[in-house]
């Protein structure tokens, strides 16, 4: 009696068992057609109006976000800042506004 609890065939497999690339190949599902294409990100939004020749406030930027006041400040010092943009901010007519002036 042999120790061999399954039998194998001349490669050394056992029997019925195929390989991994036979069997990704037979599963692998076909691509899907690309969808539409995504919105801009909040942050996106933030930057577009920010590099705009007049800036935004923080209320126009709480609008086009959706965003709290606080949010959108915190946004400004830590996620903009860590990408190496550098915000400026003026006072013009009694509301502050805040524009990038350089990027890395």
């Amino acid at each position: 009696m042999s120790n061999r609890t399954k039998a194998s065939n001349a490669t050394g497999t056992r029997k019925g068992a195929s390989t991994k690339a036979s069997q990704t190949a037979e599963r692998a599902p076909a691509r899907p057609e690309p969808g539409p294409a995504r919105a801009p990100s909040r942050l996106a939004t933030i930057i577009s109006h920010l590099q705009s020749p007049t800036g935004a406030s923080i209320a126009e930027l709480c609008t086009a976000t959706g965003w709290q006041a606080h949010s959108i400040r915190g946004a400004i010092a830590g996620a903009l800042k860590r990408k190496g943009h550098v915000v400026t901010s003026s006072i013009e007519d009694g509301v502050r506004r805040y524009k990038i002036t350089a990027a890395a």
